[in-house]
């Protein structure tokens, strides 16, 4: 695939080094980040290759598995021309007794812009800034962020209902233990978009108010309010104890599926960040219906992981950065 010339994409005034979560960004770094994807989503019409990281080595760093998020960010880093270097945990120096730290620094060396970085145990990602010269991207850390699922989820979002100001989104399912859940409820706010969180109560943590969402434990009394349903895939590789007596009751309580549907608002979007567990949080029927948004979510991080791996690269030679 020839590249193309680097066409003109603003990067406005972003001067952050790392992209580690939404928490910490206002409103117009958001916008800016959300602006950036749709340019690229049009320019890459065409699929051919951009050289906007021509020059740029690319990392993926990822210390647990990942289908998605590994390959989108690998392909986004292609699409703009960079060299990537794809790195599993599974056989490499860690189990010889290499520290996490070690091994990034050692991956740096090797001429590395930016570390896009995917680890099982919160604020692993944060931890790196502290110690790399490289611009770092966290692709999900434990339970607590997964910045470009969020941006990707809220692209989609706004690229169907355009401005979400006003706009009531419902987020179901496992929020005691989604990454997912946290950076779309810091993203989606700071957009004026009331959310709301629903799952049984074992699974909603208990100050989870105090991020100034509404909680609700029975999905049937927010159907008729939502403009957009996404629904969270139930994290048992995290869990530890029981948390809902069945699965299948859990479908029962807090699927969605054709019933609940026709409760809905009429143009309700239902997303799924994936993968998603066909017959617990969804039935076959609505993810391959005309409501879903699921495959959009995934073309869609595509272009949003091309906006924040340009954005970051940009930074790396600057003086005037922020953390």
């Amino acid at each position: 695939m020839a590249a193309s010339p680097t066409s003109s994409v603003p990067i406005g005034n972003w001067k952050r080094r790392h992209l580690l979560g939404l928490e910490k960004l206002d409103r117009e770094e958001i916008e800016l980040i959300l602006d950036h994807a749709a340019e690229f989503k049009t320019l890459q019409a065409t699929r051919s290759k951009l050289s906007h990281l021509n020059g740029i080595v690319v990392a993926n760093l990822f210390f647990e598995p990942s289908t998605r998020t590994k390959t989108s960010f690998s392909l986004a880093a292609k699409r703009l021309s960079a060299d990537t270097v794809d790195f599993t945990a599974s056989g490499s120096s860690l189990s010889k007794g290499e520290t996490f730290i070690d091994t990034a620094l050692t991956i740096e060396s090797m001429g590395v812009d930016l570390m896009v970085v995917r680890h099982s145990s919160p604020g692993a990602p944060e931890l790196l800034s502290r110690h790399l010269k490289s611009g770092v991207l966290n692709a999900g850390d434990g339970t607590h962020e997964h910045p470009t699922q969020g941006l990707l989820d809220i692209f989609t979002m706004r690229e169907k209902l355009g401005s979400l100001e006003g706009k009531t989104v419902t987020l179901v399912g496992d929020i005691k233990h989604s990454r997912v859940a946290r950076s779309n409820i810091w993203g989606l706010q700071k957009l004026g978009a009331k959310v709301i969180v629903c799952g049984p109560p074992t699974l909603i943590p208990v100050e989870i108010e105090q991020l100034g969402v509404t909680v609700a434990h029975r999905f049937d009394d927010v159907l008729a309010e939502s403009d957009v349903i996404n629904l969270l895939r139930v994290q048992f590789e995290r869990q530890r104890g029981a948390f809902f007596p069945s699965i299948a009751e859990y479908a029962h309580l807090f699927g969605m599926n054709k019933k609940r549907l026709q409760k809905s608002k009429e143009d309700v979007l239902i997303l799924a960040p994936g993968p998603i567990n066909r017959g617990v949080e969804i039935t076959p029927d609505v993810a391959d219906g005309k409501h879903s948004q699921i495959l959009h979510q995934v073309t869609n991080g595509l272009f949003v992981r091309m906006a924040c791996l340009h954005l970051l690269a940009q930074t790396q030679e600057r003086k005037s950065v922020i953390q």
